[in-house]
């Protein structure tokens, strides 16, 4: 079966509005832990050294500079809907935007080009998460190679260092 653009569009639309629907209603949810601790690795790879970068500086085609995981140099993205040391994606909205997590014992650190504040926050799960700039950093579940910006739209945006 083949598909018409206009058919194509209008399934992407209905993809897109579903998506920002599953993540708009944790907009209410219960806010993780806003107290920052010192701890860390990347997920979702094996865990880095303490020395390790968690995060660096990369050149994204159109997009310039951004800051993505130095575990797989996937693009890293901020919620509109969080505030500094606030996550409000939980349940569904975190199986669409995954957060970047990292293990306790180990320090959060930038690469080259990242100049703002690292740290972490407790999640409802109890899993920290990175922030950065205060703001809690998330994968987009279908960016799959270096360089995908697929989660770059309404309600999200991705981080320049």
């Amino acid at each position: 079966m083949t598909l018409t653009s206009a058919a194509r569009g209008v399934i992407i639309l209905g993809l897109s509005i579903t998506v920002l629907a599953a993540c708009g209603s944790q907009a209410n949810a219960p806010a993780a832990s806003s107290s920052p601790t010192a701890s860390a690795t990347a997920t979702p790879s094996p865990s880095p050294s303490a020395a390790a970068p968690v995060v660096m500086a990369q050149s994204v085609g159109t997009m310039g500079t951004l800051v993505v995981a130095a575990s797989n140099s996937h693009t890293l993205y901020t919620f509109d809907s969080d505030s500094p040391g606030v996550s409000r994606c939980t349940g569904q909205c975190a199986a669409i935007w995954p957060p970047l997590t990292v293990a306790a014992g180990q320090t959060p650190t930038g690469g080259a080009g990242v100049t703002g504040q690292l740290g972490t926050i407790t999640r409802s799960d109890g899993s920290l998460q990175v922030t950065y700039k205060g703001l809690p950093l998330y994968f987009f579940h279908t960016d799959s190679q270096t360089g995908d910006t697929k989660g770059n739209y309404t309600g999200w945006s991705v981080v320049h260092p």
